[in-house]
């Protein structure tokens, strides 16, 4: 029996902390501000959650920030204030774990802020011991980041207190009491980061999960020399959602989420041509590639693609056929908050310039939801978890 086998069948529910419950207003929601969703929010809506089904709440980064998504982090030791306290997530964890749900949350060991202290203490001073914690190519200004975004600087995991500081801080919140991680940007770290960071964490916490995100989509010639995968140049040649990029991970992580299943799905809804047959054949020809211990968690849409029901031309019998495909098969299905009330968009996230993003990540509309949808989910999840 595997320490992580509780996520095999789970059903796990995307929640994006500032855009789901607690903020006062949905005004300058196009805006990349923080619109004051909270962690105490999440709390107050586990009653839903429970009713829908789902078994598992994967929360967005909920440590001290600069910016309204938490990913550009300034201390990966403390709660954002935005959001709230450590005692805050210490209740949300136990809250949850009495509603019988695991917890996971998202973990960024690849970048942080270039507003954390560290960072600026590397720019300010040329003998600062925190300059060998990023890969600057010409100081102070110029730095390898997260592909080609300034704001947040590349950490230097192959120096031993930086990789220390990185897998002493995801213990410290699996301390907490978390189920495990959702992993970012997996592919910017090296392979031997990983390995150390597996064995860490399973030497101490067995049954906590990490699931990688090991995507290529959107990423320019000249950004691969921030990513550490094997032959990096021909697996980016050959498209985002590729099985050689996954299978990279395979003894290394739990799992990743399968962006090659969602594509899949988003093929046979949206294009006549393919079959079931086809699709069949496919999915088969996929899982085949991987062991049958790895996990693959389907998805249909996330924060940072448009959502799949915009995607159908908001057609919901597209969706409604998509997510009985994706909760027919043997992997742990992802629900994006607000994919199960019928959630879209009006505009492509891929046609603004910038913060296209802020398209699918609406905030949660609580007052405003497609029954029809969500009854259809609700049975579906039900189903799941008799299996």
């Amino acid at each position: 029996m595997s320490g992580v086998d509780w996520v095999k069948n789970s059903v796990i529910y995307h929640i994006f902390i500032d855009r789901f419950a607690g903020f006062h207003s949905t005004e300058n929601w196009n805006q990349p501000i923080f619109l004051g969703g909270t962690i105490r929010g999440i709390i107050s809506k586990l009653p839903y959650l429970s009713e829908l089904g789902v078994t598992t709440l994967w929360v967005s980064p909920f440590y001290k920030t600069s910016a309204y998504h938490g990913y550009h982090i300034t201390d990966f030791y403390q709660v954002d204030p935005h959001f709230g306290t450590v005692e805050d997530i210490k209740d949300l964890i136990q809250a949850s774990h009495e509603q019988n749900l695991h917890i996971i949350a998202d973990f960024v060991p690849n970048h942080c802020s270039k507003e954390h202290p560290f960072f600026k203490e590397a720019q300010n001073d040329k003998n600062s011991s925190y300059k060998d914690w990023f890969y600057f190519t010409h100081w102070p200004d110029e730095y390898l980041c997260f592909l080609s975004v300034k704001e947040i600087p590349k950490l230097n995991l192959n120096n031993p207190p930086t990789r220390n500081h990185i897998i002493n801080a995801a213990k410290y919140w699996l301390d907490t009491g978390l189920d495990g991680f959702r992993l970012d940007h997996v592919i910017g770290p090296s392979h031997a980061f990983w390995r150390d960071f597996k064995q860490e964490i399973k030497d101490h916490y067995p049954n906590a999960v990490l699931i990688g995100e090991a995507w290529m989509m959107g990423i320019k010639q000249k950004e691969l020399r921030t990513l550490q995968v094997r032959n990096k140049f021909f697996k980016w040649l050959s498209y985002a959602a590729s099985d050689n990029l996954f299978k990279e991970y395979t003894g290394e992580l739990d799992g990743v989420l399968d962006f090659k299943v969602r594509e899949l799905l988003k093929k046979y809804v949206t294009d006549p041509k393919i079959s079931e047959k086809m699709l069949e054949k496919q999915l088969k020809n996929h899982y085949a590639h991987f062991p049958e211990n790895f996990l693959l968690p389907t998805f249909l849409d996330n924060h940072d693609m448009d959502r799949f029901l915009f995607e159908c031309g908001n057609d919901k019998a597209k969706l409604k056929t998509a997510a009985s495909i994706q909760f027919s098969l043997p992997q742990p299905a992802i629900i994006y908050y607000g994919t199960e009330i019928g959630m879209t968009q009006t505009t492509s996230q891929w046609t603004i310039p910038s913060n296209g993003d802020l398209q699918a990540r609406q905030p949660m509309n609580w007052n405003t939801q497609d029954q029809e949808i969500l009854t259809f989910y609700e049975k579906l999840i039900q189903k799941k978890n008799k299996k």
